[in-house]
């Protein structure tokens, strides 16, 4: 008995990265894994990024698993987030679906060190950042309920922070204050004055 796959043929997009010269002439590199072809796909589904009016200023990228994107805008008015995300999510899903269900976070970039580490960082909230410019080294302060967010499942989410902005990073927790115990108050007896008799005389 034979078999005969009928599936439909999948159409794939690539990036083409170079043609070279090769020992049977002219040999063409394609690549889907390159953060480029990231970009490329934005390019392809956000007309804001094909125009130029929205930049991608960095991306950090773990092919197959997920991407991290910084833009900028350049026009007044042009929220790149927004336009990079789309209505109800349709511009940022039709890229996921052509990586194949590869996760992808778009971030406001910032000139700010700072302050993008802190957006790559996201989901977490409430970091404090210390920056030590001559070592390329961030330390982040993060609250205890936000430090597994920080760092993300096995790494993935602090090491693609780094990538993006090209500094290393050390999390760190922050205790969370311990409320002062409140005291129950205790009732006190109210004792009546004792007059002295006065006299009649």
């Amino acid at each position: 008995m034979s078999f005969r796959d009928e599936s439909e043929p999948q159409r794939l997009t690539f990036l083409l990265k170079d043609i070279v010269e090769g020992p049977k002439g002219k040999e063409i590199i394609l690549s889907r894994a390159d953060p480029t072809f990231v970009e490329k796909l934005f390019a392809r589904e956000v007309p804001e990024v094909s125009s130029g009016s929205v930049l991608v200023k960095a991306i950090a990228r773990e092919p197959g698993v997920r991407t991290k994107i910084a833009v900028a805008s350049i026009q007044s008015g042009v929220d790149p987030v927004g336009s990079c995300v789309g209505q109800k999510g349709v511009r940022v899903q039709a890229v996921t679906n052509e990586l194949g269900g590869e996760r992808v976070d778009i971030i406001l970039w910032s000139d700010d060190t700072a302050e993008l580490l802190k957006a790559s960082l996201s989901p977490a909230e409430n970091l404090s950042v210390s920056l030590d410019d001559e070592k390329k080294l961030a330390r982040v302060s993060a609250p205890e309920d936000q430090i597994s967010l920080a760092i993300g499942k096995e790494g993935q989410n602090v090491r693609l922070a780094a990538k993006l902005t090209g500094l290393r990073i050390e999390v760190e927790g922050v205790p969370a204050p311990q409320k002062a115990a409140v005291q129950p108050k205790t009732k006190t007896k109210k004792t009546k004055k004792k007059t002295k008799p006065t006299e009649v005389k």
